[in-house]
């Protein structure tokens, strides 16, 4: 199981510093974790990863359950062979793609029935059968299954769905086994209201889950409102265990999150903005497909020491991303992914050193952040 260690908390913001240490490895906080839906993280070998210092990712439950199948990678001796990954790794439950990518899901308390979106095959998950996924998985850290209400819902349907996740939550505490190598968080949901974002952390804590996680932001609300939320909920998380947002990671929501006391942090905006040309730079966004790259011989970043900006030009880059060659993906995703986890270094550098907000405000004024 995983162990948690403060080291440093800010003294003006709720930023902190800490460690995670997992069976395959200590995992300093805060950071990001690039996303590998499928056991890979795309348009990156894991060799480039480590290179750019990636202490854990991401791999779906969902996507991993009907493409190999779980018992497959449980036969390869486990995702982190299956992957040739040796460091930590986290899976989500399911329960986002399962409502977000089948519009066919039936709900009922005991799980979702819903259809592939690959074949229309039908399946039934429930949180017993998450965990299955997941012990066969053999990620370090599981998360629970939950149901992830659109930012829309009303009070009465979020309040229904937040008792049934927290049910849940029990349940697959309940169905967890393999307690001495893998870890289970807890999912604070509560869409858009305060109150049962506040009952939320409350019931979970009661469970005593090694981490608790912030899910349901980032769902279509306005970016006030999230940030309005998730500094109410993060504050009021165990401090004692790793906080997660779930699937949030620009850098404004990233520096936002940090300061409210968030540990771990995913997103696939990194590689799927790579994969569309554009590149986060410390001058902000830098869309490559503009004709006024075409002859700029520049590196991408000035600020940036990472192996695309010491090698390659935007004139380059641009070339890639116009005549569509699968290289323009696997450096601008290479760039992204080294740019996020840099920043995050320098944020936790900045705590250590009592100079967050400072850090902070100089960067969102070179990258152009405004704060309302």
């Amino acid at each position: 199981m995983i162990k948690y260690e403060l080291i440093k908390e800010d003294k003006r913001t709720n930023a902190r510093v800490g460690k995670i240490i997992t069976p395959h490895g200590e995992i300093p906080t805060p950071i990001f974790m690039p996303v590998g839906t499928r056991a890979t993280v795309k348009a990156m070998f894991p060799e480039g990863l480590k290179e750019i210092g990636a202490k854990i990712i991401l791999g779906n439950t969902y996507h991993l359950y009907l493409r190999p199948g779980e018992d497959i990678v449980k036969k390869a001796g486990g995702l982190h062979k299956f992957m040739n990954w040796d460091r930590p790794i986290l899976t989500d439950s399911g329960g986002f793609q399962v409502f977000s990518l089948s519009s066919t899901n039936h709900i009922t308390d005991d799980g979702v029935e819903f259809r592939s979106h690959i074949d229309g095959s039908k399946h039934f998950i429930t949180p017993e059968k998450s965990i299955e996924i997941q012990q066969a998985l053999g990620s370090d850290i599981m998360m629970a299954f939950d149901e992830c209400v659109p930012s829309d819902a009303s009070y009465d349907y979020t309040k229904d769905s937040l008792e049934m996740t927290n049910k849940w939550a029990k349940r697959c505490k309940n169905a967890w086994t393999n307690r001495e190598s893998q870890s289970l968080f807890g999912i604070v949901q509560g869409g858009m209201f305060k109150d049962l974002r506040t009952r939320a952390v409350e019931e979970l804590a009661e469970m005593d889950f090694p981490g608790y996680s912030i899910g349901g932001l980032s769902v279509g609300e306005e970016k006030n409102l999230m940030f309005d939320l998730l500094a109410h909920t993060a504050v009021q998380m165990p401090k004692n265990k790793p906080r997660y947002l779930m699937g949030v990671g620009s850098p404004d929501a990233l520096l936002e999150g940090v300061s409210d006391g968030i540990d771990m942090f995913d997103c696939v905006l990194q590689t799927r903005m790579a994969r569309n040309g554009t590149a986060l730079t410390s001058i902000g966004q830098v869309t490559l497909k503009n004709a006024k790259y075409k002859e700029d011989f520049n590196t991408l970043d000035e600020e940036c020491d990472c192996y695309v900006c010491k090698n390659y030009t935007k004139a380059y880059l641009r070339h890639l991303v116009v005549t569509k060659e699968i290289l323009s993906s696997m450096l601008i995703s290479y760039h992204n992914l080294y740019f996020t986890l840099k920043l995050m270094e320098n944020m936790r550098n900045a705590i250590l050193d009592d100079r967050f907000i400072e850090f902070r405000n100089e960067f969102e004024e070179k990258y152009g952040i405004i704060n309302n």
